[in-house]
């Protein structure tokens, strides 16, 4: 599979997605919610995050009052579930001789949520690449540079987009700026669901 768009070293691979690779994605994310709930973290500075996320594999990714870090165990205690081979299906797909993620990063995004730019650099080798499926309402991503501050690019992702972010855009700023509701019926409710795949440890 080959990119067709690249912004500022993302590689999309637009609609790489079929609407039933699509449900069987979201299939399997009910699953990993079920044994991992959603919940909405507290930032360091204090605030409730305004997206949901749980995660799959190895370790997870959490936000707690003393800061950002991978834990082998959700907040509820329970280990995190593994991550479906479908999901790992999609990262053999657009990735080259990388070793499978270990940690899945889920996000659920409702019309109201945003992600503020940030760089992924929690991950002990930047070698890997990030690779992030888009699934559900439509979602306004913005790219920066290397350092914080200066200009911005912004692409919409659409419900089976993939993104992978290596080489010198592995620790580029980015976020999501918007969620276009009801862009897309694959979620029952509506909202954005994200997935990134990342080799932590």
């Amino acid at each position: 599979m080959r990119p067709n768009l690249s912004i500022r070293g993302f590689h999309i691979y637009k609609t790489a997605l079929d609407i039933g690779a699509q449900r069987q994605l979201v299939d399997a994310v009910r699953d990993i919610v079920k044994a991992a709930p959603l919940m909405r973290p507290q930032t360091p500075s204090g605030r409730q995050m305004s997206v949901r996320m749980t995660s799959a594999g190895r370790v997870g990714w959490t936000a707690t009052a003393s800061g950002y870090q991978y834990a082998t165990r959700h907040p509820s205690g329970v280990a995190w579930p593994a991550i479906p081979r479908k999901i790992l299906d999609v990262w053999s797909s657009v990735t080259c001789d990388a070793p499978l993620p270990d940690s899945c990063l889920i996000n659920f995004y409702d019309e109201a949520a945003r992600m503020g730019l940030h760089r992924d650099h929690d991950e002990a080798d930047f070698q890997w690449p990030v690779v992030s499926i888009s699934l559900g309402d439509e979602g306004l991503l913005r790219v920066g540079g290397l350092e914080r501050g200066g200009t911005t690019e912004s692409i919409w992702l659409q419900s089976g987009d993939v993104v992978v972010m290596g080489g010198q855009a592995r620790l580029a700023y980015h976020g999501i700026d918007r969620i276009k509701g009801g862009s897309s019926r694959l979620l029952p409710n509506g909202g954005r669901l994200n997935l990134t795949l990342r080799v932590a440890t």
